[in-house]
């Protein structure tokens, strides 16, 4: 016996039902106030652009393109082939004399005559020689660490370099200076803080590992609040 056809449901009994579906979704995006009564949630704000100032102004041109041809990490003259592959075997004191010789040579000294007397006169890196301790930290992200040198000079100021072997040549891939407050690697990048002139904030420069140019590269640049010294707000 065939079961029988549900009846169709009439047309203002449908028209009806819709209405209270409409009329349920528009009280459930206005809101509704404590007596269930809907509420206006307000106008809302609309979108402008930005208003351009001295739009006739004509724009700054852009830097000239750097014709150096360097796309890669700087393999250092002057220093022995590493065979064994463990950066940790390189004399740092080697390392930094050799790229002292080879920015002069090309007329890009990173330190006075002074400086350079008496990183010469070191017997081992360390409180009494303005190269310090070399750090150990992987950058390039491929499981082994690259060696960071950090060279005091004038004025609070630090030179930073950071080097890395490929088949055994030192390269360079890192070449920085700042007067920081504090300097971190964090998940492979070097996070440098220095003073600035506002109380309570310092600049945050942050140098990342670039896959394509084989280089540590600027990432970000920041204005942000002081970490490394109590702001005056933490003082009193």
């Amino acid at each position: 016996m065939p079961h029988p056809r549900p009846l169709p449901v009439p047309g203002p009994v449908r028209a009806a039902s819709l209405v209270l579906a409409v009329a349920g979704a528009a009280l459930a995006l206005a809101g509704c106030t404590g007596t269930g009564r809907p509420e206006n949630a307000g106008p809302t704000k609309v979108a402008s652009s930005p208003a351009r100032l001295w739009p006739d102004r004509p724009p700054a041109p852009q830097p000239p393109t750097d014709k150096s041809g360097q796309d890669g990490p700087s393999p250092v003259p002057g220093l022995h082939r590493e065979g064994s592959g463990n950066i940790r075997k390189l004399d740092v004191l080697s390392v930094v004399r050799a790229q002292n010789t080879a920015d002069r040579r090309a007329d890009e000294p990173a330190f006075s005559r002074a400086t350079e007397r008496k990183i010469d006169a070191c017997t081992t890196a360390g409180v009494h020689c303005p190269v310090r301790a070399p750090e150990y930290q992987d950058l390039t992200h491929d499981g082994k660490p690259e060696l960071i040198v950090g060279i005091e000079g004038t004025g609070h100021t630090l030179a930073i370099w950071a080097y890395t072997l490929r088949d055994g040549v030192v390269n360079r891939i890192l070449d920085t200076a700042g007067t920081p407050l504090s300097v971190e690697v964090a998940d492979g990048e070097v996070l440098m803080r220095e003073p600035t002139g506002s109380p309570g904030y310092e600049m945050r420069t942050v140098y990342a590992w670039d896959a394509r140019r084989r280089t540590m590269e600027i990432r970000a640049v920041e204005f942000d609040h002081a970490v490394s010294s109590p702001s005056p707000e933490r003082t009193r």
